[in-house]
C-alpha cells in the first residue's frame, strides 16, 4: 500500500526531499547482509510505498510539493533530478511569488482558500495513481506562516475528502529562541488545529536535533541539511517495511494502520516522538559493534529518562537504591531486595525532614501537657 506525501513550506519540502534521498539509498544499499531474494523484495516494497516509475526507470516520488515562494521548490526539484537516481513528477509541485511572512493567519486564511482547488487536485492525481492508497503523510513546520498555517488549513481538507484514509503529520517544533518572534502563537494555532484533523502528530524538536548534531555526530558547524539528514534518517526508520507473520519475504503492506494500531491507542493520545539508536558518525560505525540485547537495553533507558540521546545513560547505576516494605501474615515487615523507583518514594532527605518535624510536633505537645497540668 502506498503513501502520498505532502511536503509544505522550506522547512517540510527540504526535510522532505532527504527522506526519500535516505528511503532510496537504503532501499538500493549493496547486497550485505541478505540474500538477493530478500534484497528484491525489501527493494519492491519500499518503492511500492514511496515511489512510482514512469517510462525512462527512473523511479518517481509519490509527493506533492506546496510552497508560497519558488526558491525551495526549484532547488528541491533539481536536486532530485540531477541526482539520476529518483525524481519527482513533472507537475507535481505548487508555488506562488509571495510568500505567507511567517503569519499563521495569512497562510490559513488567505493562502489556504485561495489555492485549496489546485492543491487538491495535485492530491488527487497522486491517489489515482496508487493501486491502493495507505493514508498521507504530512511534513511541516510550526514556526513559519506556510507551513503551519496552509498545513492547518490542508489536512483539515484531506480529513474531509479521505477521511477513510490515515493522516500523520510530522511536524517541526521551533528553537527555544527562534528567529521568527510570533513562533509561539504559531505553534499553538497550528496545535489546535491539528490535533482536530489529524490521526497522528509525530514532534521532531529542533534543539534536540541540534543536540544530537553537536555532541553525537561531532558536527563542528551545524547546518539545516544536518538536521534535516538527521531528521530523514530517524523518518526512514520508521517508515522502512518491517516483516508480517506471513512467512518469509513478506513485509506488511500497511504501515500507517500497524503504527496506529500500535501507538495510538485512543484518538486523543495522538503525540508521537522517536528515539533512535544508534547515533554516531559514520566515521565511528566502522570501529563499533553492536548487539540487540545492548541496543535494546539503551533504548528502553531512553524512554525511562525521556531523553533524546543515548550518551552517557546508565540508568541502573544512577538510580538510589530504597528499600520496599510490604506487610506479611508472619512478620510486621519483610524487606524485598532493592529496587529502583525514585517517581515512587520520596528523596531520603524528604523522609528524614518529615521524621524531624513530627519529633519537634511531638515534643512540643509533651511539654504542654506538662505544663497545663
Amino acid at each position: 500500500m502506498s503513501i502520498v506525501t505532502v511536503q509544505l513550506g522550506q522547512c517540510g519540502n527540504q526535510i522532505g526531499f532527504e527522506v526519500f534521498d535516505a528511503l532510496f539509498s537504503d532501499s538500493h544499499c549493496p547486497q550485505k547482509f541478505c540474500s538477493k531474494r530478500e534484497n528484491e523484495a525489501y527493494q519492491a516494497s519500499c518503492k511500492e510505498r514511496f515511489f512510482s516509475e514512469e517510462e525512462d526507470g527512473v523511479p518517481v516520488a509519490r509527493a506533492v510539493l506546496v510552497d508560497m515562494e519558488p526558491k525551495v521548490i526549484n532547488q528541491t526539484l533539481s536536486k532530485a533530478a540531477h541526482s539520476g537516481r529518483w525524481k519527482y513528477g513533472q507537475h507535481s509541485h505548487l508555488c506562488q511569488k509571495q510568500g505567507s511572512g511567517n503569519n499563521w493567519a495569512y497562510g490559513y486564511s488567505v493562502h489556504g482558500p485561495r489555492h485549496e482547488e489546485s492543491i487538491m487536485n495535485l492530491i488527487q492525481k497522486e491517489v489515482e495513481k496508487c493501486d491502493s492508497l495507505s493514508g498521507f503523510f504530512i511534513v511541516m513546520s510550526m514556526a513559519g506562516g506556510t507551513g503551519s498555517g496552509l498545513g492547518a488549513f490542508l489536512t483539515q481538507n484531506l480529513q474531509d475528502q479521505y477521511s477513510n484514509s490515515l493522516k500523520m503529520n510530522q511536524i517541526i517544533w521551533p528553537y527555544g529562541t527562534g528567529e521568527v518572534i510570533v513562533q509561539n502563537y504559531n505553534s499553538i494555532l497550528t496545535l489546535s488545529h491539528l490535533y482536530r484533523s489529524s490521526d497522528a502528530l509525530l514532534v521532531h524538536e529542533n534543539d534536540a536535533v541540534h543536540k544530537i548534531c553537536a555532541k553525537l555526530m561531532n558536527i563542528k558547524q551545524i547546518s539545516f541539511r544536518d538536521i534535516n539528514q538527521v531528521l530523514a534518517h530517524q523518518l526512514g526508520s520508521v517508515f522502512q517495511p518491517t516483516y508480517s507473520g506471513e512467512g518469509s519475504f513478506h513485509y506488511r503492506r500497511n504501515p500507517l494502520v500497524d503504527l496506529m494500531e500500535d501507538l495510538v491507542p485512543h484518538p486523543e493520545f495522538k503525540m508521537l516522538g522517536v528515539r533512535n539508536i544508534p547515533q554516531m558518525s559514520e566515521n565511528s560505525l566502522a570501529y563499533s559493534t553492536f548487539t540487540w540485547a545492548g541496543l535494546l537495553k539503551h533504548l528502553r533507558q531512553m524512554l525511562i529518562s525521556n531523553a533524546k540521546m543515548e550518551e552517557g545513560l546508565d540508568i541502573i547505576s544512577c538510580l538510589p537504591k530504597v528499600k520496599l516494605r510490604i506487610e506479611s501474615s508472619s512478620t510486621p515487615y519483610t524487606h524485598i531486595g532493592h529496587t529502583h523507583t525514585p517517581s515512587i518514594l520520596p528523596p531520603p532527605n524528604l523522609v528524614k525532614t518529615h521524621f524531624w518535624v513530627r519529633s519537634v510536633f511531638s515534643v512540643c505537645i509533651i511539654v504542654l501537657f506538662l505544663l497545663c497540668k
